[in-house]
């Protein structure tokens, strides 16, 4: 049973693209296919399932506390984002949207579900084919599937890292289940740890994977809405956060993580900072975000970055919904054009609920669940506690002007917003609000008992730095709202132009020149041969004709050299000689039928007189002889 929390999804979508249908139906179906996946994800909690690949090989299942926190998390957001795709895209293309949304899913929840590490492997490349196919929907622009591209193979290169795991594991232990990881030492967790870190990062956005995610907004908004939400992005963070107790024994693991995540979140936080573009913007707080959730597993805390997780994914989908419904509105995704807090009231009060969790603003869940990482980053040092507070500070300061740029004060003419983006927005942000009851010992101590950990102890002074940067990255976003800082650098610090410079243009040249290399000096080796071999076969075919054959045109026409020559000269002898006489005796036989013929015709015409008395005659000898012949046969 508890497979089917992958593979129903996934063929759901697949018979929902395969029907079509009118966008209500569709819509309907897939809200079910995501209703019943929901309901699977609570009822199969502790469940394990196992299929044998092979003597050596068997895929695993098991859906402890941890996993099955994030297989309800995923189903449960993607309800919301389909209502909203419904009501957003176009109706033409959205049997395969949704359909692909669902296989999506089916891919999250086998990375969810897999207890080995050829399980995980399998659901890896199946998100990653599904990201491919979501960003690039709008195939017939030519933005969205160089963007597919981009971020197919950027996510492609960290993908690398779990095949070297799966290798070094299954070399190092003989198995590629997950209690295999904790088998290892030496070379081989070196490897297993450190690749499976580099495919986390790569799917999280983590530097230097990060730009990825900014092409990816290329893809329609319900995309972006589950890609950064609760499925791809999540899966890096996730896979860290379930493996941690079997990785954390590799040296050098747990500084490395911390690292890449609070690196990315402090870089992260200052691109999202200076963006104009709004899916651009939030695009940058998920890098920031999940580098805080990283760097919290880093600290020997998983369930609180999964906690974190599932808390930003309620208000990260709610944030993109608001910003497809702003772009609905204005025709575009730029903050410029936006100030829609007079148009839509409704939606900018939605939003802003959203938006106050994503600053991790007191008595909201995502100021619960942010103050509970630097808890738990204090216990790595005062180094990565100071780190921490200033991501958070970015974190408040850039979700503070996201809202007040889309959604402060504007203009009060407004289009009709549809009702069934207001849904999902409103589904989403009162998931926000019962999330933040987490604040309450009553609610958080029984899920930390759930979860069978204690929930990390911190100093007043962490507490207070973290609350200072946060008020702090408050009042900046508000004055850089209002101010209208757009973006003046490049995306992510240059780091796609570096790329571009640095690997794919070198690359190309490199590829050019040894291209080249191969026509000139590689290539000289079997054109010799070749060269060699058409000579020989000339001078063999004139021995041939010369010697064997003795067809050379003056010496067949005169003496004829060769066996084949000789042959041949006597064949044409025979038939010269044997031409007549076969003649005569071939035309023989039509020549003597022929002339018979003649004869009996002739005779035969005879009796026709004309007389009927020499018919009556003939017609009686007929009669007679037939008469005689059968008494004869008797």
């Amino acid at each position: 049973m508890i497979w089917s929390l992958a593979y129903l999804p996934a063929l759901a979508g697949q018979a929902i693209w395969a029907l079509g249908g009118p966008r209500g139906r569709v819509a309907t179906l897939a809200l079910g296919a995501a209703a019943v996946t929901l309901a699977l994800a609570v009822a199969v909690g502790g469940r394990t399932g196992a299929f044998a690949w092979s003597d050596a090989i068997a895929l695993q299942a098991a859906l402890p506390p941890l996993a099955q926190a994030v297989a309800i998390l995923v189903p449960a957001v993607l309800g919301p984002i389909i209502l909203f795709a419904a009501s957003h895209e176009d109706a033409a293309g959205l049997p395969r949207l949704l359909g692909l949304m669902l296989v999506f899913t089916g891919g999250m929840e086998l990375i969810v579900i897999a207890a080995d590490l050829v399980t995980l492997l399998i659901g890896w490349e199946i998100v990653g084919a599904c990201s491919w196919a979501l960003i690039g929907h709008k195939w017939r622009q030519q933005a969205p599937g160089l963007s597919a591209n981009f971020a197919f193979v950027m996510t492609r290169a960290g993908d690398l890292g779990l095949f070297l795991a799966v290798m070094a594991t299954f070399a190092g232990a003989g198995r590629v289940g997950y209690d295999a990881l904790g088998a290892l030492d030496g070379w081989a967790q070196a490897l297993a740890a450190f690749g499976l870190l580099l495919a986390a990062a790569s799917k999280a956005g983590q530097v230097p994977f990060a730009p990825w995610l900014f092409r990816a907004m290329d893809g329609p908004t319900p995309v972006s809405a589950l890609l950064h939400s609760a499925t791809m992005v999540a899966a890096g963070v996730y896979i860290l956060a379930r493996l941690h107790p079997q990785l954390s024994g590799a040296p050098g693991f747990a500084a490395t993580a911390m690292v890449v995540g609070l690196g990315t979140a402090i870089l992260g936080g200052a691109v999202a900072l200076r963006q104009g573009h709004a899916k651009k913007l939030l695009a940058g707080s998920t890098s920031a975000q999940m580098g805080l959730m990283i760097a919290t597993v880093g600290a020997g805390y998983p369930v609180v970055a999964v906690l974190h997780l599932i808390v930003h994914a309620t208000t990260k989908a709610a944030l993109f919904c608001a910003a497809g419904l702003a772009q609905g509105v204005t025709g575009s995704f730029d903050l410029k054009d936006m100030r829609l807090g007079r148009r839509v009231p409704v939606a900018a009060a939605l939003a802003g609920v959203a938006a106050l969790s994503l600053a991790a603003v007191p008595s909201l869940a995502g100021g619960w669940s942010k103050e509970e990482m630097v808890k738990a980053v204090e216990h790595a040092g005062p180094f990565w506690t100071a780190a921490m507070v200033i991501a958070g500070g970015l974190g408040a300061a850039y979700a503070t002007r996201f809202w007040v740029a889309a959604f402060g004060p504007g203009d009060d003419d407004a289009p009709a917003v549809p009702r069934g983006e207001i849904g999902a927005l409103s589904a989403l942000a009162l998931a926000t609000l019962a999330l933040s009851a987490l604040w309450l010992p009553a609610v958080h101590d029984p899920v930390a008992s759930w979860f069978g950990i204690a929930l990390p102890e911190g100093s007043i002074l962490g507490q207070v730095a973290s609350l200072t940067a946060v008020a702090i990255g408050v009042l900046a976003g508000l004055r850089l709202a209002r101010t209208g800082l757009e973006a003046q650098s490049r995306d992510w610090l240059g780091l796609p132009e570096l790329y571009q410079r640095g690997v794919i243009e070198p690359f190309h040249a490199l590829a050019n020149t040894f291209a080249r290399v191969d026509d000139a000096i590689v290539d000289l080796i079997p054109r010799g041969v070749a060269g060699i071999g058409f000579a020989a076969a000339g001078r063999l075919s004139r021995a041939d004709d010369d010697a064997i054959d003795g067809l050379a045109p003056v010496a067949a026409r005169r003496v004829g050299r060769g066996a084949v020559a000789l042959a041949v000269r006597s064949t044409e002898a025979l038939a010269s000689l044997g031409a007549g006489i076969g003649e005569r005796l071939s035309d023989l036989i039509p020549t003597a039928s022929g002339r018979l013929t003649g004869m009996a015709g002739a005779d035969l015409r005879g009796l026709q007189t004309g007389l009927a008395h020499h018919y009556y005659t003939i017609l009686t000898v007929g009669i007679a002889l037939a008469v005689g012949l059968m008494n004869f046969g008797g």
